[in-house]
Formats: C-alpha cells, sequence, structure tokens
C-alpha cells in the first residue's frame, strides 16, 4: 500500500484510525494513502510534509 507523510494542521487534531483513534503526531507520520486521509488534506485537517528526494551513489559529476 503506498503511504504518505503528513501532519497536522496548526489548531488542528487528526485521529489515526489505523492506531485505534491515537492522534497524529505533531511532527508528522506516515500514513495509507486512501480516501479517510485524502479527506484530511482536502479539509484543511492535515498538511502533506514533503520529503527531500535522496539521491544513491553521492554527488553527480
Amino acid at each position: 500500500m503506498k503511504t504518505m507523510t503528513l501532519k497536522p494542521a496548526p489548531g488542528r487534531a487528526c485521529p489515526m484510525p489505523e492506531k485505534g483513534g491515537e492522534l497524529l503526531p505533531a511532527e508528522g507520520a506516515p500514513v495509507p494513502r486512501n480516501a479517510y486521509w485524502q479527506r484530511r488534506v482536502l479539509d484543511g485537517d492535515a498538511i502533506v510534509v514533503e520529503q527531500k528526494a535522496s539521491t544513491k551513489g553521492g554527488k553527480a559529476q
């Protein structure tokens, strides 16, 4: 299953159904990319945390 990393929007709390209702931590957490979390983002309850691209093999020359 594909995942995305989200954090709660300021002043919002997002229960995580897959963890028994535990709240999404302020620093963010990976969550399944499903309808529930897509709605949280569209409703402004959660913010997508952009992942920095990593490069394998060191610096490009």
